[in-house]
């Protein structure tokens, strides 16, 4: 709004802004909301909580319908005071606006489920659900060697299949490996030009981070891990690279952030996945062996196949 309507002091979110503009129509209108839960990955995204604030004080003359799973769920509504708008408003729940399948991983549509438990360390949960609804349909491996996942993702690709590597923006300690994921990708050549181009997803070099691959996909990823979140005596643990050593996340909302990273880069893939753990150097202060072997454990208690 700055820059391109010279409004400096704007203070609307664009939820507001977009239902204040609807609601010049004199007639009527409808706005249909498409909203995952757990998609917040920097400062200023509020998530779904900001299409229901408006609300609270303003465009009384509208009515609200929701699904019921977000209020259900605690992934897709963590402020009770939106819930509370909800109830002051009189919306209307309706079971039949939730939309249980994800396209974006038409394979199986339990992986959101799936990663879901991995996030909150439920494991027998998690094994149960990779068990009965994932592994058969959707493959996921995992493996220590790179070189291992990118060829796992060339014999899997078929036709004008996408493959890629993506990582998160805070894995600063995956540079020893060629990945580095402070280089900025050129977005449109990597998700569109063809395997004959080096700057493509398809050469496995360049690596996307979650603020690049947000809201879009490929059809098979491999996710490169690192110290910014591992697991370790038997829970997550969230760090951040600062300077020469990591620290530890003490800020609710900037661990969120992180686990909503990963939580976009394990849902990319439309058909399968490959996780890549490094091996740590107890040499290394910034890559002690534990922040990664915990991990690796993790996922192999799981069932998942290591290649």
């Amino acid at each position: 709004m700055k820059r391109n309507k010279g409004i400096s002091d704007f203070n609307k979110s664009e939820p507001e802004f977009l239902i204040e503009v609807m609601d010049r129509h004199k007639d009527w209108c409808t706005i249909v909301c498409l909203i995952g839960g757990g998609q917040e990955i920097n400062t200023g995204e509020a998530g779904l909580e900001e299409w229901i604030r408006p609300f609270s004080d303003k465009f009384e003359d509208w009515d609200i319908y929701y699904s019921s799973k977000i209020v259900e769920d605690e992934n897709y509504i963590k402020d009770k005071d939106a819930l509370h708008v909800l109830n002051k408003r009189k919306a209307i729940k309706k079971d039949e606006l939730h939309l249980s399948i994800s396209l974006r991983s038409f394979r199986s549509a339990q992986l959101s489920n799936f990663i879901q438990e991995i996030i909150n360390n439920n494991i027998e949960k998690a094994k149960e659900v990779y068990e009965h609804f994932i592994k058969r349909d959707y493959p996921i491996k995992i493996t220590r060697d790179l070189d291992q996942a990118r060829n796992w993702l060339k014999i899997s690709v078929k036709g004008s299949e996408r493959i890629g590597v993506v990582a998160s923006s805070g894995g600063i300690r995956l540079r020893p490996f060629g990945l580095n994921v402070k280089a900025k990708i050129d977005a449109p050549i990597w998700f569109l030009n063809d395997s004959n181009d080096i700057r493509s997803s398809y050469f496995l070099e360049e690596v996307a981070t979650e603020f690049d691959i947000q809201g879009l996909e490929l059809d098979w990823t491999c996710v490169a891990w690192d110290g910014d979140l591992f697991y370790h005596n038997n829970q997550w643990n969230y760090r951040k690279f600062k300077g020469t050593k990591w620290q530890n996340i003490n800020s609710l909302e900037i661990t969120n952030y992180l686990i909503n990273s990963y939580r976009v880069l394990l849902t990319r893939a439309r058909q399968g996945m490959v996780i890549y753990i490094p091996f740590g150097n107890n040499e290394d202060i910034t890559r002690p062996e534990f922040m990664y072997d915990g991990t690796f454990e993790f996922f192999k208690s799981l069932g998942i196949e290591e290649i």
